[in-house]
């Protein structure tokens, strides 16, 4: 058992005799300290007290003739203590031992005579008595000469030897009360981090702010130890502007106390060899759920001495579960304003049913709901053979064309997979246009799927690298389902508007549409020609060859009239053999040479051969109010003359040229 221990066994023991004699009342705060004692069962710890207490007493002021005197302490079993070998010239020990043992045993004061080169001595083996019980604890020993003794030597040796139980008793007093007094600077200290833990978890878990609780934790260690270097690595999924809280870094050291704190969920400790160097800490900063980060805690060893590691460590996990009930807390507030954002998305998606329309407003709300410094939406044109820049507030970039596969944006199309990427300067392995022209460093990046299939992607940047978070990179997959689905509504009312809009057997537009159409033209442009096509003696086609062959000369036609006019001119089925063409802003001289070039190429490139007549009307802005049916009316009486003087020929209006025929058939 260690000397700290005996002495606390001792203290225990005469704190319970101070207990049972408490009942008095004392005047003299400290009576009770004299009332004290060892009892048998301490006797076997005391030997390094009673050495010191020697030691004390030898120090102290003793009559001169005394001082001559060789003096020895033994045990309680009377054997000498080794401590005091230095006190003594070692030819006594037999007979020290000898007289200790006679004293222990008559409980008195022993004495022997002793001889040496012909000088006659007295050794003196003396009992020292505990207060209480009068046990033996102790045998004081010294050799004085003959003539001393004689001369009242016993009767100083017997004085000095109460006076060394003195010495003992006030050392023991001391070391009971400095156990005493450590006992009480520990429990005061112990209260006074209880104390602090207290008020240190109540801030923390009274702040529902994640920032708060970090910051919180970070000033209360750093208040506790103010010579340390302190900083805190938190993974991605938080940012924070206090300068102390930094991201983890990408590559650690295998060694490094921070990757074995946040591996392992322990605190670690480093400690330089050298003298004067550095300790390193690493405190897991963690909850239920796992590790967010690592305090990082530099300090000289020397300051390391008040460290306690147990009270860091439940600092860091109250902290761990007060930064993970702030995320909680914080999470649910995202979930309502991520359903929120998500509401309004949806709302505003829906108020149109134009794709242009939906990629502008996917567009906008994406740049403001995620902060971002550009975002860029990537669409698959099969017209134009690549993915299409749709959307991108970088103008440079806005309406090109990019190869599936091609950068990151191509990537993600091909791939079907999202890309978070913290930061492009060390991560991507791939170029990118968008980040190369706009110097940014984060990316997260999701592709753009329409009914079960990827029709693009979706890029936010920012400048800053480890700007986006994972609940970022999350939520933009969200809105990416959303805006998906907007589209394929989008491109599912274009498709039934164009079934809508389109013969069936043909391909031509609906007459309705036409109909729509030049009444939206008359609105904004200046003129325009209406041309009514009908195939020649089409009733005989039928009756000759057939229905289905009849289908087939009208699907020819309809090609031919398709291939023959402008893209911006609209092609219509006016009803049965009869087609329309509407040629917008061309007058009547333009629209002659168009129906001519139609008029030929039907009888050139049909089979069987059929011919076409064209009726043809023009509206300008210097007419009066024309209305379509006006105008369909007069370019059918057209055809009605076409179809009187022989066929095969295209007439233009009275109106326009006093009825005259443009061309006739050669056949006439």
């Amino acid at each position: 058992m260690s000397e700290q221990e005996a002495y606390g066994r001792m203290g225990g023991r005469m704190l319970l005799q101070d207990t049972k004699q408490s009942s008095g009342d004392y005047e003299d705060p400290a009576a009770w300290l004299k009332e004290t004692d060892i009892v048998s069962h301490d006797f076997p710890y005391a030997a390094s007290l009673i050495a010191e207490s020697f030691k004390e007493w030898r120090g102290q002021a003793a009559p001169s003739f005394a001082q001559s005197w060789e003096w020895c302490v033994l045990n309680f079993e009377g054997k000498i203590i080794d401590p005091m070998y230095e006190f003594r010239q070692g030819r006594w020990d037999e007979k020290w031992e000898e007289a200790a043992q006679a004293s222990l045993l008559t409980g008195g004061v022993h004495a022997a005579a002793l001889q040496e080169d012909g000088q006659s001595f007295v050794l003196l083996a003396m009992p020292v008595f505990t207060r209480g019980h009068r046990e033996i604890f102790a045998v004081l020993s010294c050799v004085m000469p003959a003539e001393q003794y004689a001369e009242g030597g016993r009767h100083t040796a017997e004085a000095m030897s109460m006076h060394f139980q003195t010495c003992f008793y006030h050392s023991f007093e001391h070391v009971f009360v400095s156990d005493l007094a450590g006992i009480h600077m520990h429990a005061e200290r112990e209260a006074s981090r209880r104390s602090l833990l207290f008020q240190i978890v109540q801030r923390m878990h009274d702040n529902i702010d994640v920032d708060a609780v970090l910051t919180e934790v970070i000033d209360s260690i750093a208040a506790m130890y103010p010579g340390a270097k302190l900083d805190l690595f938190m993974s991605q999924d938080h940012r924070s502007a206090h300068p102390q809280v930094k991201p983890l870094p990408l590559r650690w050291a295998g060694n490094d106390v921070c990757a074995r704190a946040f591996k392992d969920g322990r605190v670690s400790l480093h400690s330089g060899h050298e003298a004067g160097s550095t300790v390193e800490l690493g405190l897991p900063l963690g909850g239920k759920q796992g590790v967010y980060g690592v305090f990082h805690m530099v300090m000289d060893k020397s300051s390391y001495r008040e460290v306690d590691l147990n009270f860091l460590s439940m600092v860091a996990d109250t902290a761990g579960t007060a930064f993970e009930n702030a995320k909680l807390y914080e999470r649910s507030n995202q979930l309502i304003r991520e359903l929120r954002m998500s509401n309004e998305l949806t709302q505003r998606l829906n108020q149109s049913l134009r794709l242009g329309d939906i990629f502008q407003f996917a567009f906008e709300e994406l740049l403001g709901m995620f902060e971002a410094d550009y975002c860029c939406i990537l669409h698959m044109s099969e017209e134009k053979g690549g993915l299409e820049v749709i959307a991108c507030n970088h103008h440079q970039l806005l309406n090109e064309m990019i190869e599936a596969g091609q950068g990151l944006g191509g990537k993600v199309y091909v791939t079907g997979e999202p890309l978070f990427l913290s930061d492009y300067k060390y991560g991507a392995g791939e170029k990118s246009k968008l980040m190369e022209a706009t110097g940014s460093q984060s990316l997260i990046a999701t592709p753009l799927s329409v009914g079960g299939e990827v029709r693009g992607a979706i890029m936010l940047a920012h400048r800053s690298p480890h700007f986006f978070s994972y609940d970022s990179y999350r939520l933009l997959q969200a809105m990416a389902g959303h805006i998906g689905l907007a589209v394929g509504n989008a491109r599912l009312h274009a498709e039934v508007r164009r079934l809508a809009n389109r013969d069936s057997l043909t391909g031509l537009f609906a007459r309705h549409y036409l109909d729509e159409e030049i009444k939206e033209r008359q609105s904004k442009d200046f003129c325009g020609t209406l041309i009514v096509v009908d195939i020649d003696q089409f009733k005989m086609v039928n009756d000759t060859y057939g229905h289905q062959k009849g289908d087939k000369i009208l699907k020819q036609v309809s090609e031919i009239v398709k291939s023959s006019i402008r893209q911006g001119d609209i092609a219509a089925r006016w009803g049965g053999e009869e087609l329309a063409v509407y040629l917008p802003q061309l007058g009547v001289q333009q629209a002659v040479y168009v129906g001519e070039r139609i008029r030929k190429r039907v009888m050139g490139e049909t089979e069987p051969r059929v011919t076409v007549s064209c009726g043809i009307a023009e509206w300008s802005w210097t007419d009066e109010r024309v209305s379509v049916e006006s105008l369909f009316y007069r370019a059918d009486m057209a055809l009605y003359e076409a179809k009187n003087n022989g066929r095969n020929q295209v007439v233009i209006d009275n109106k326009n040229l006093n009825g005259e025929i443009y061309s006739k058939n050669p056949w006439a």
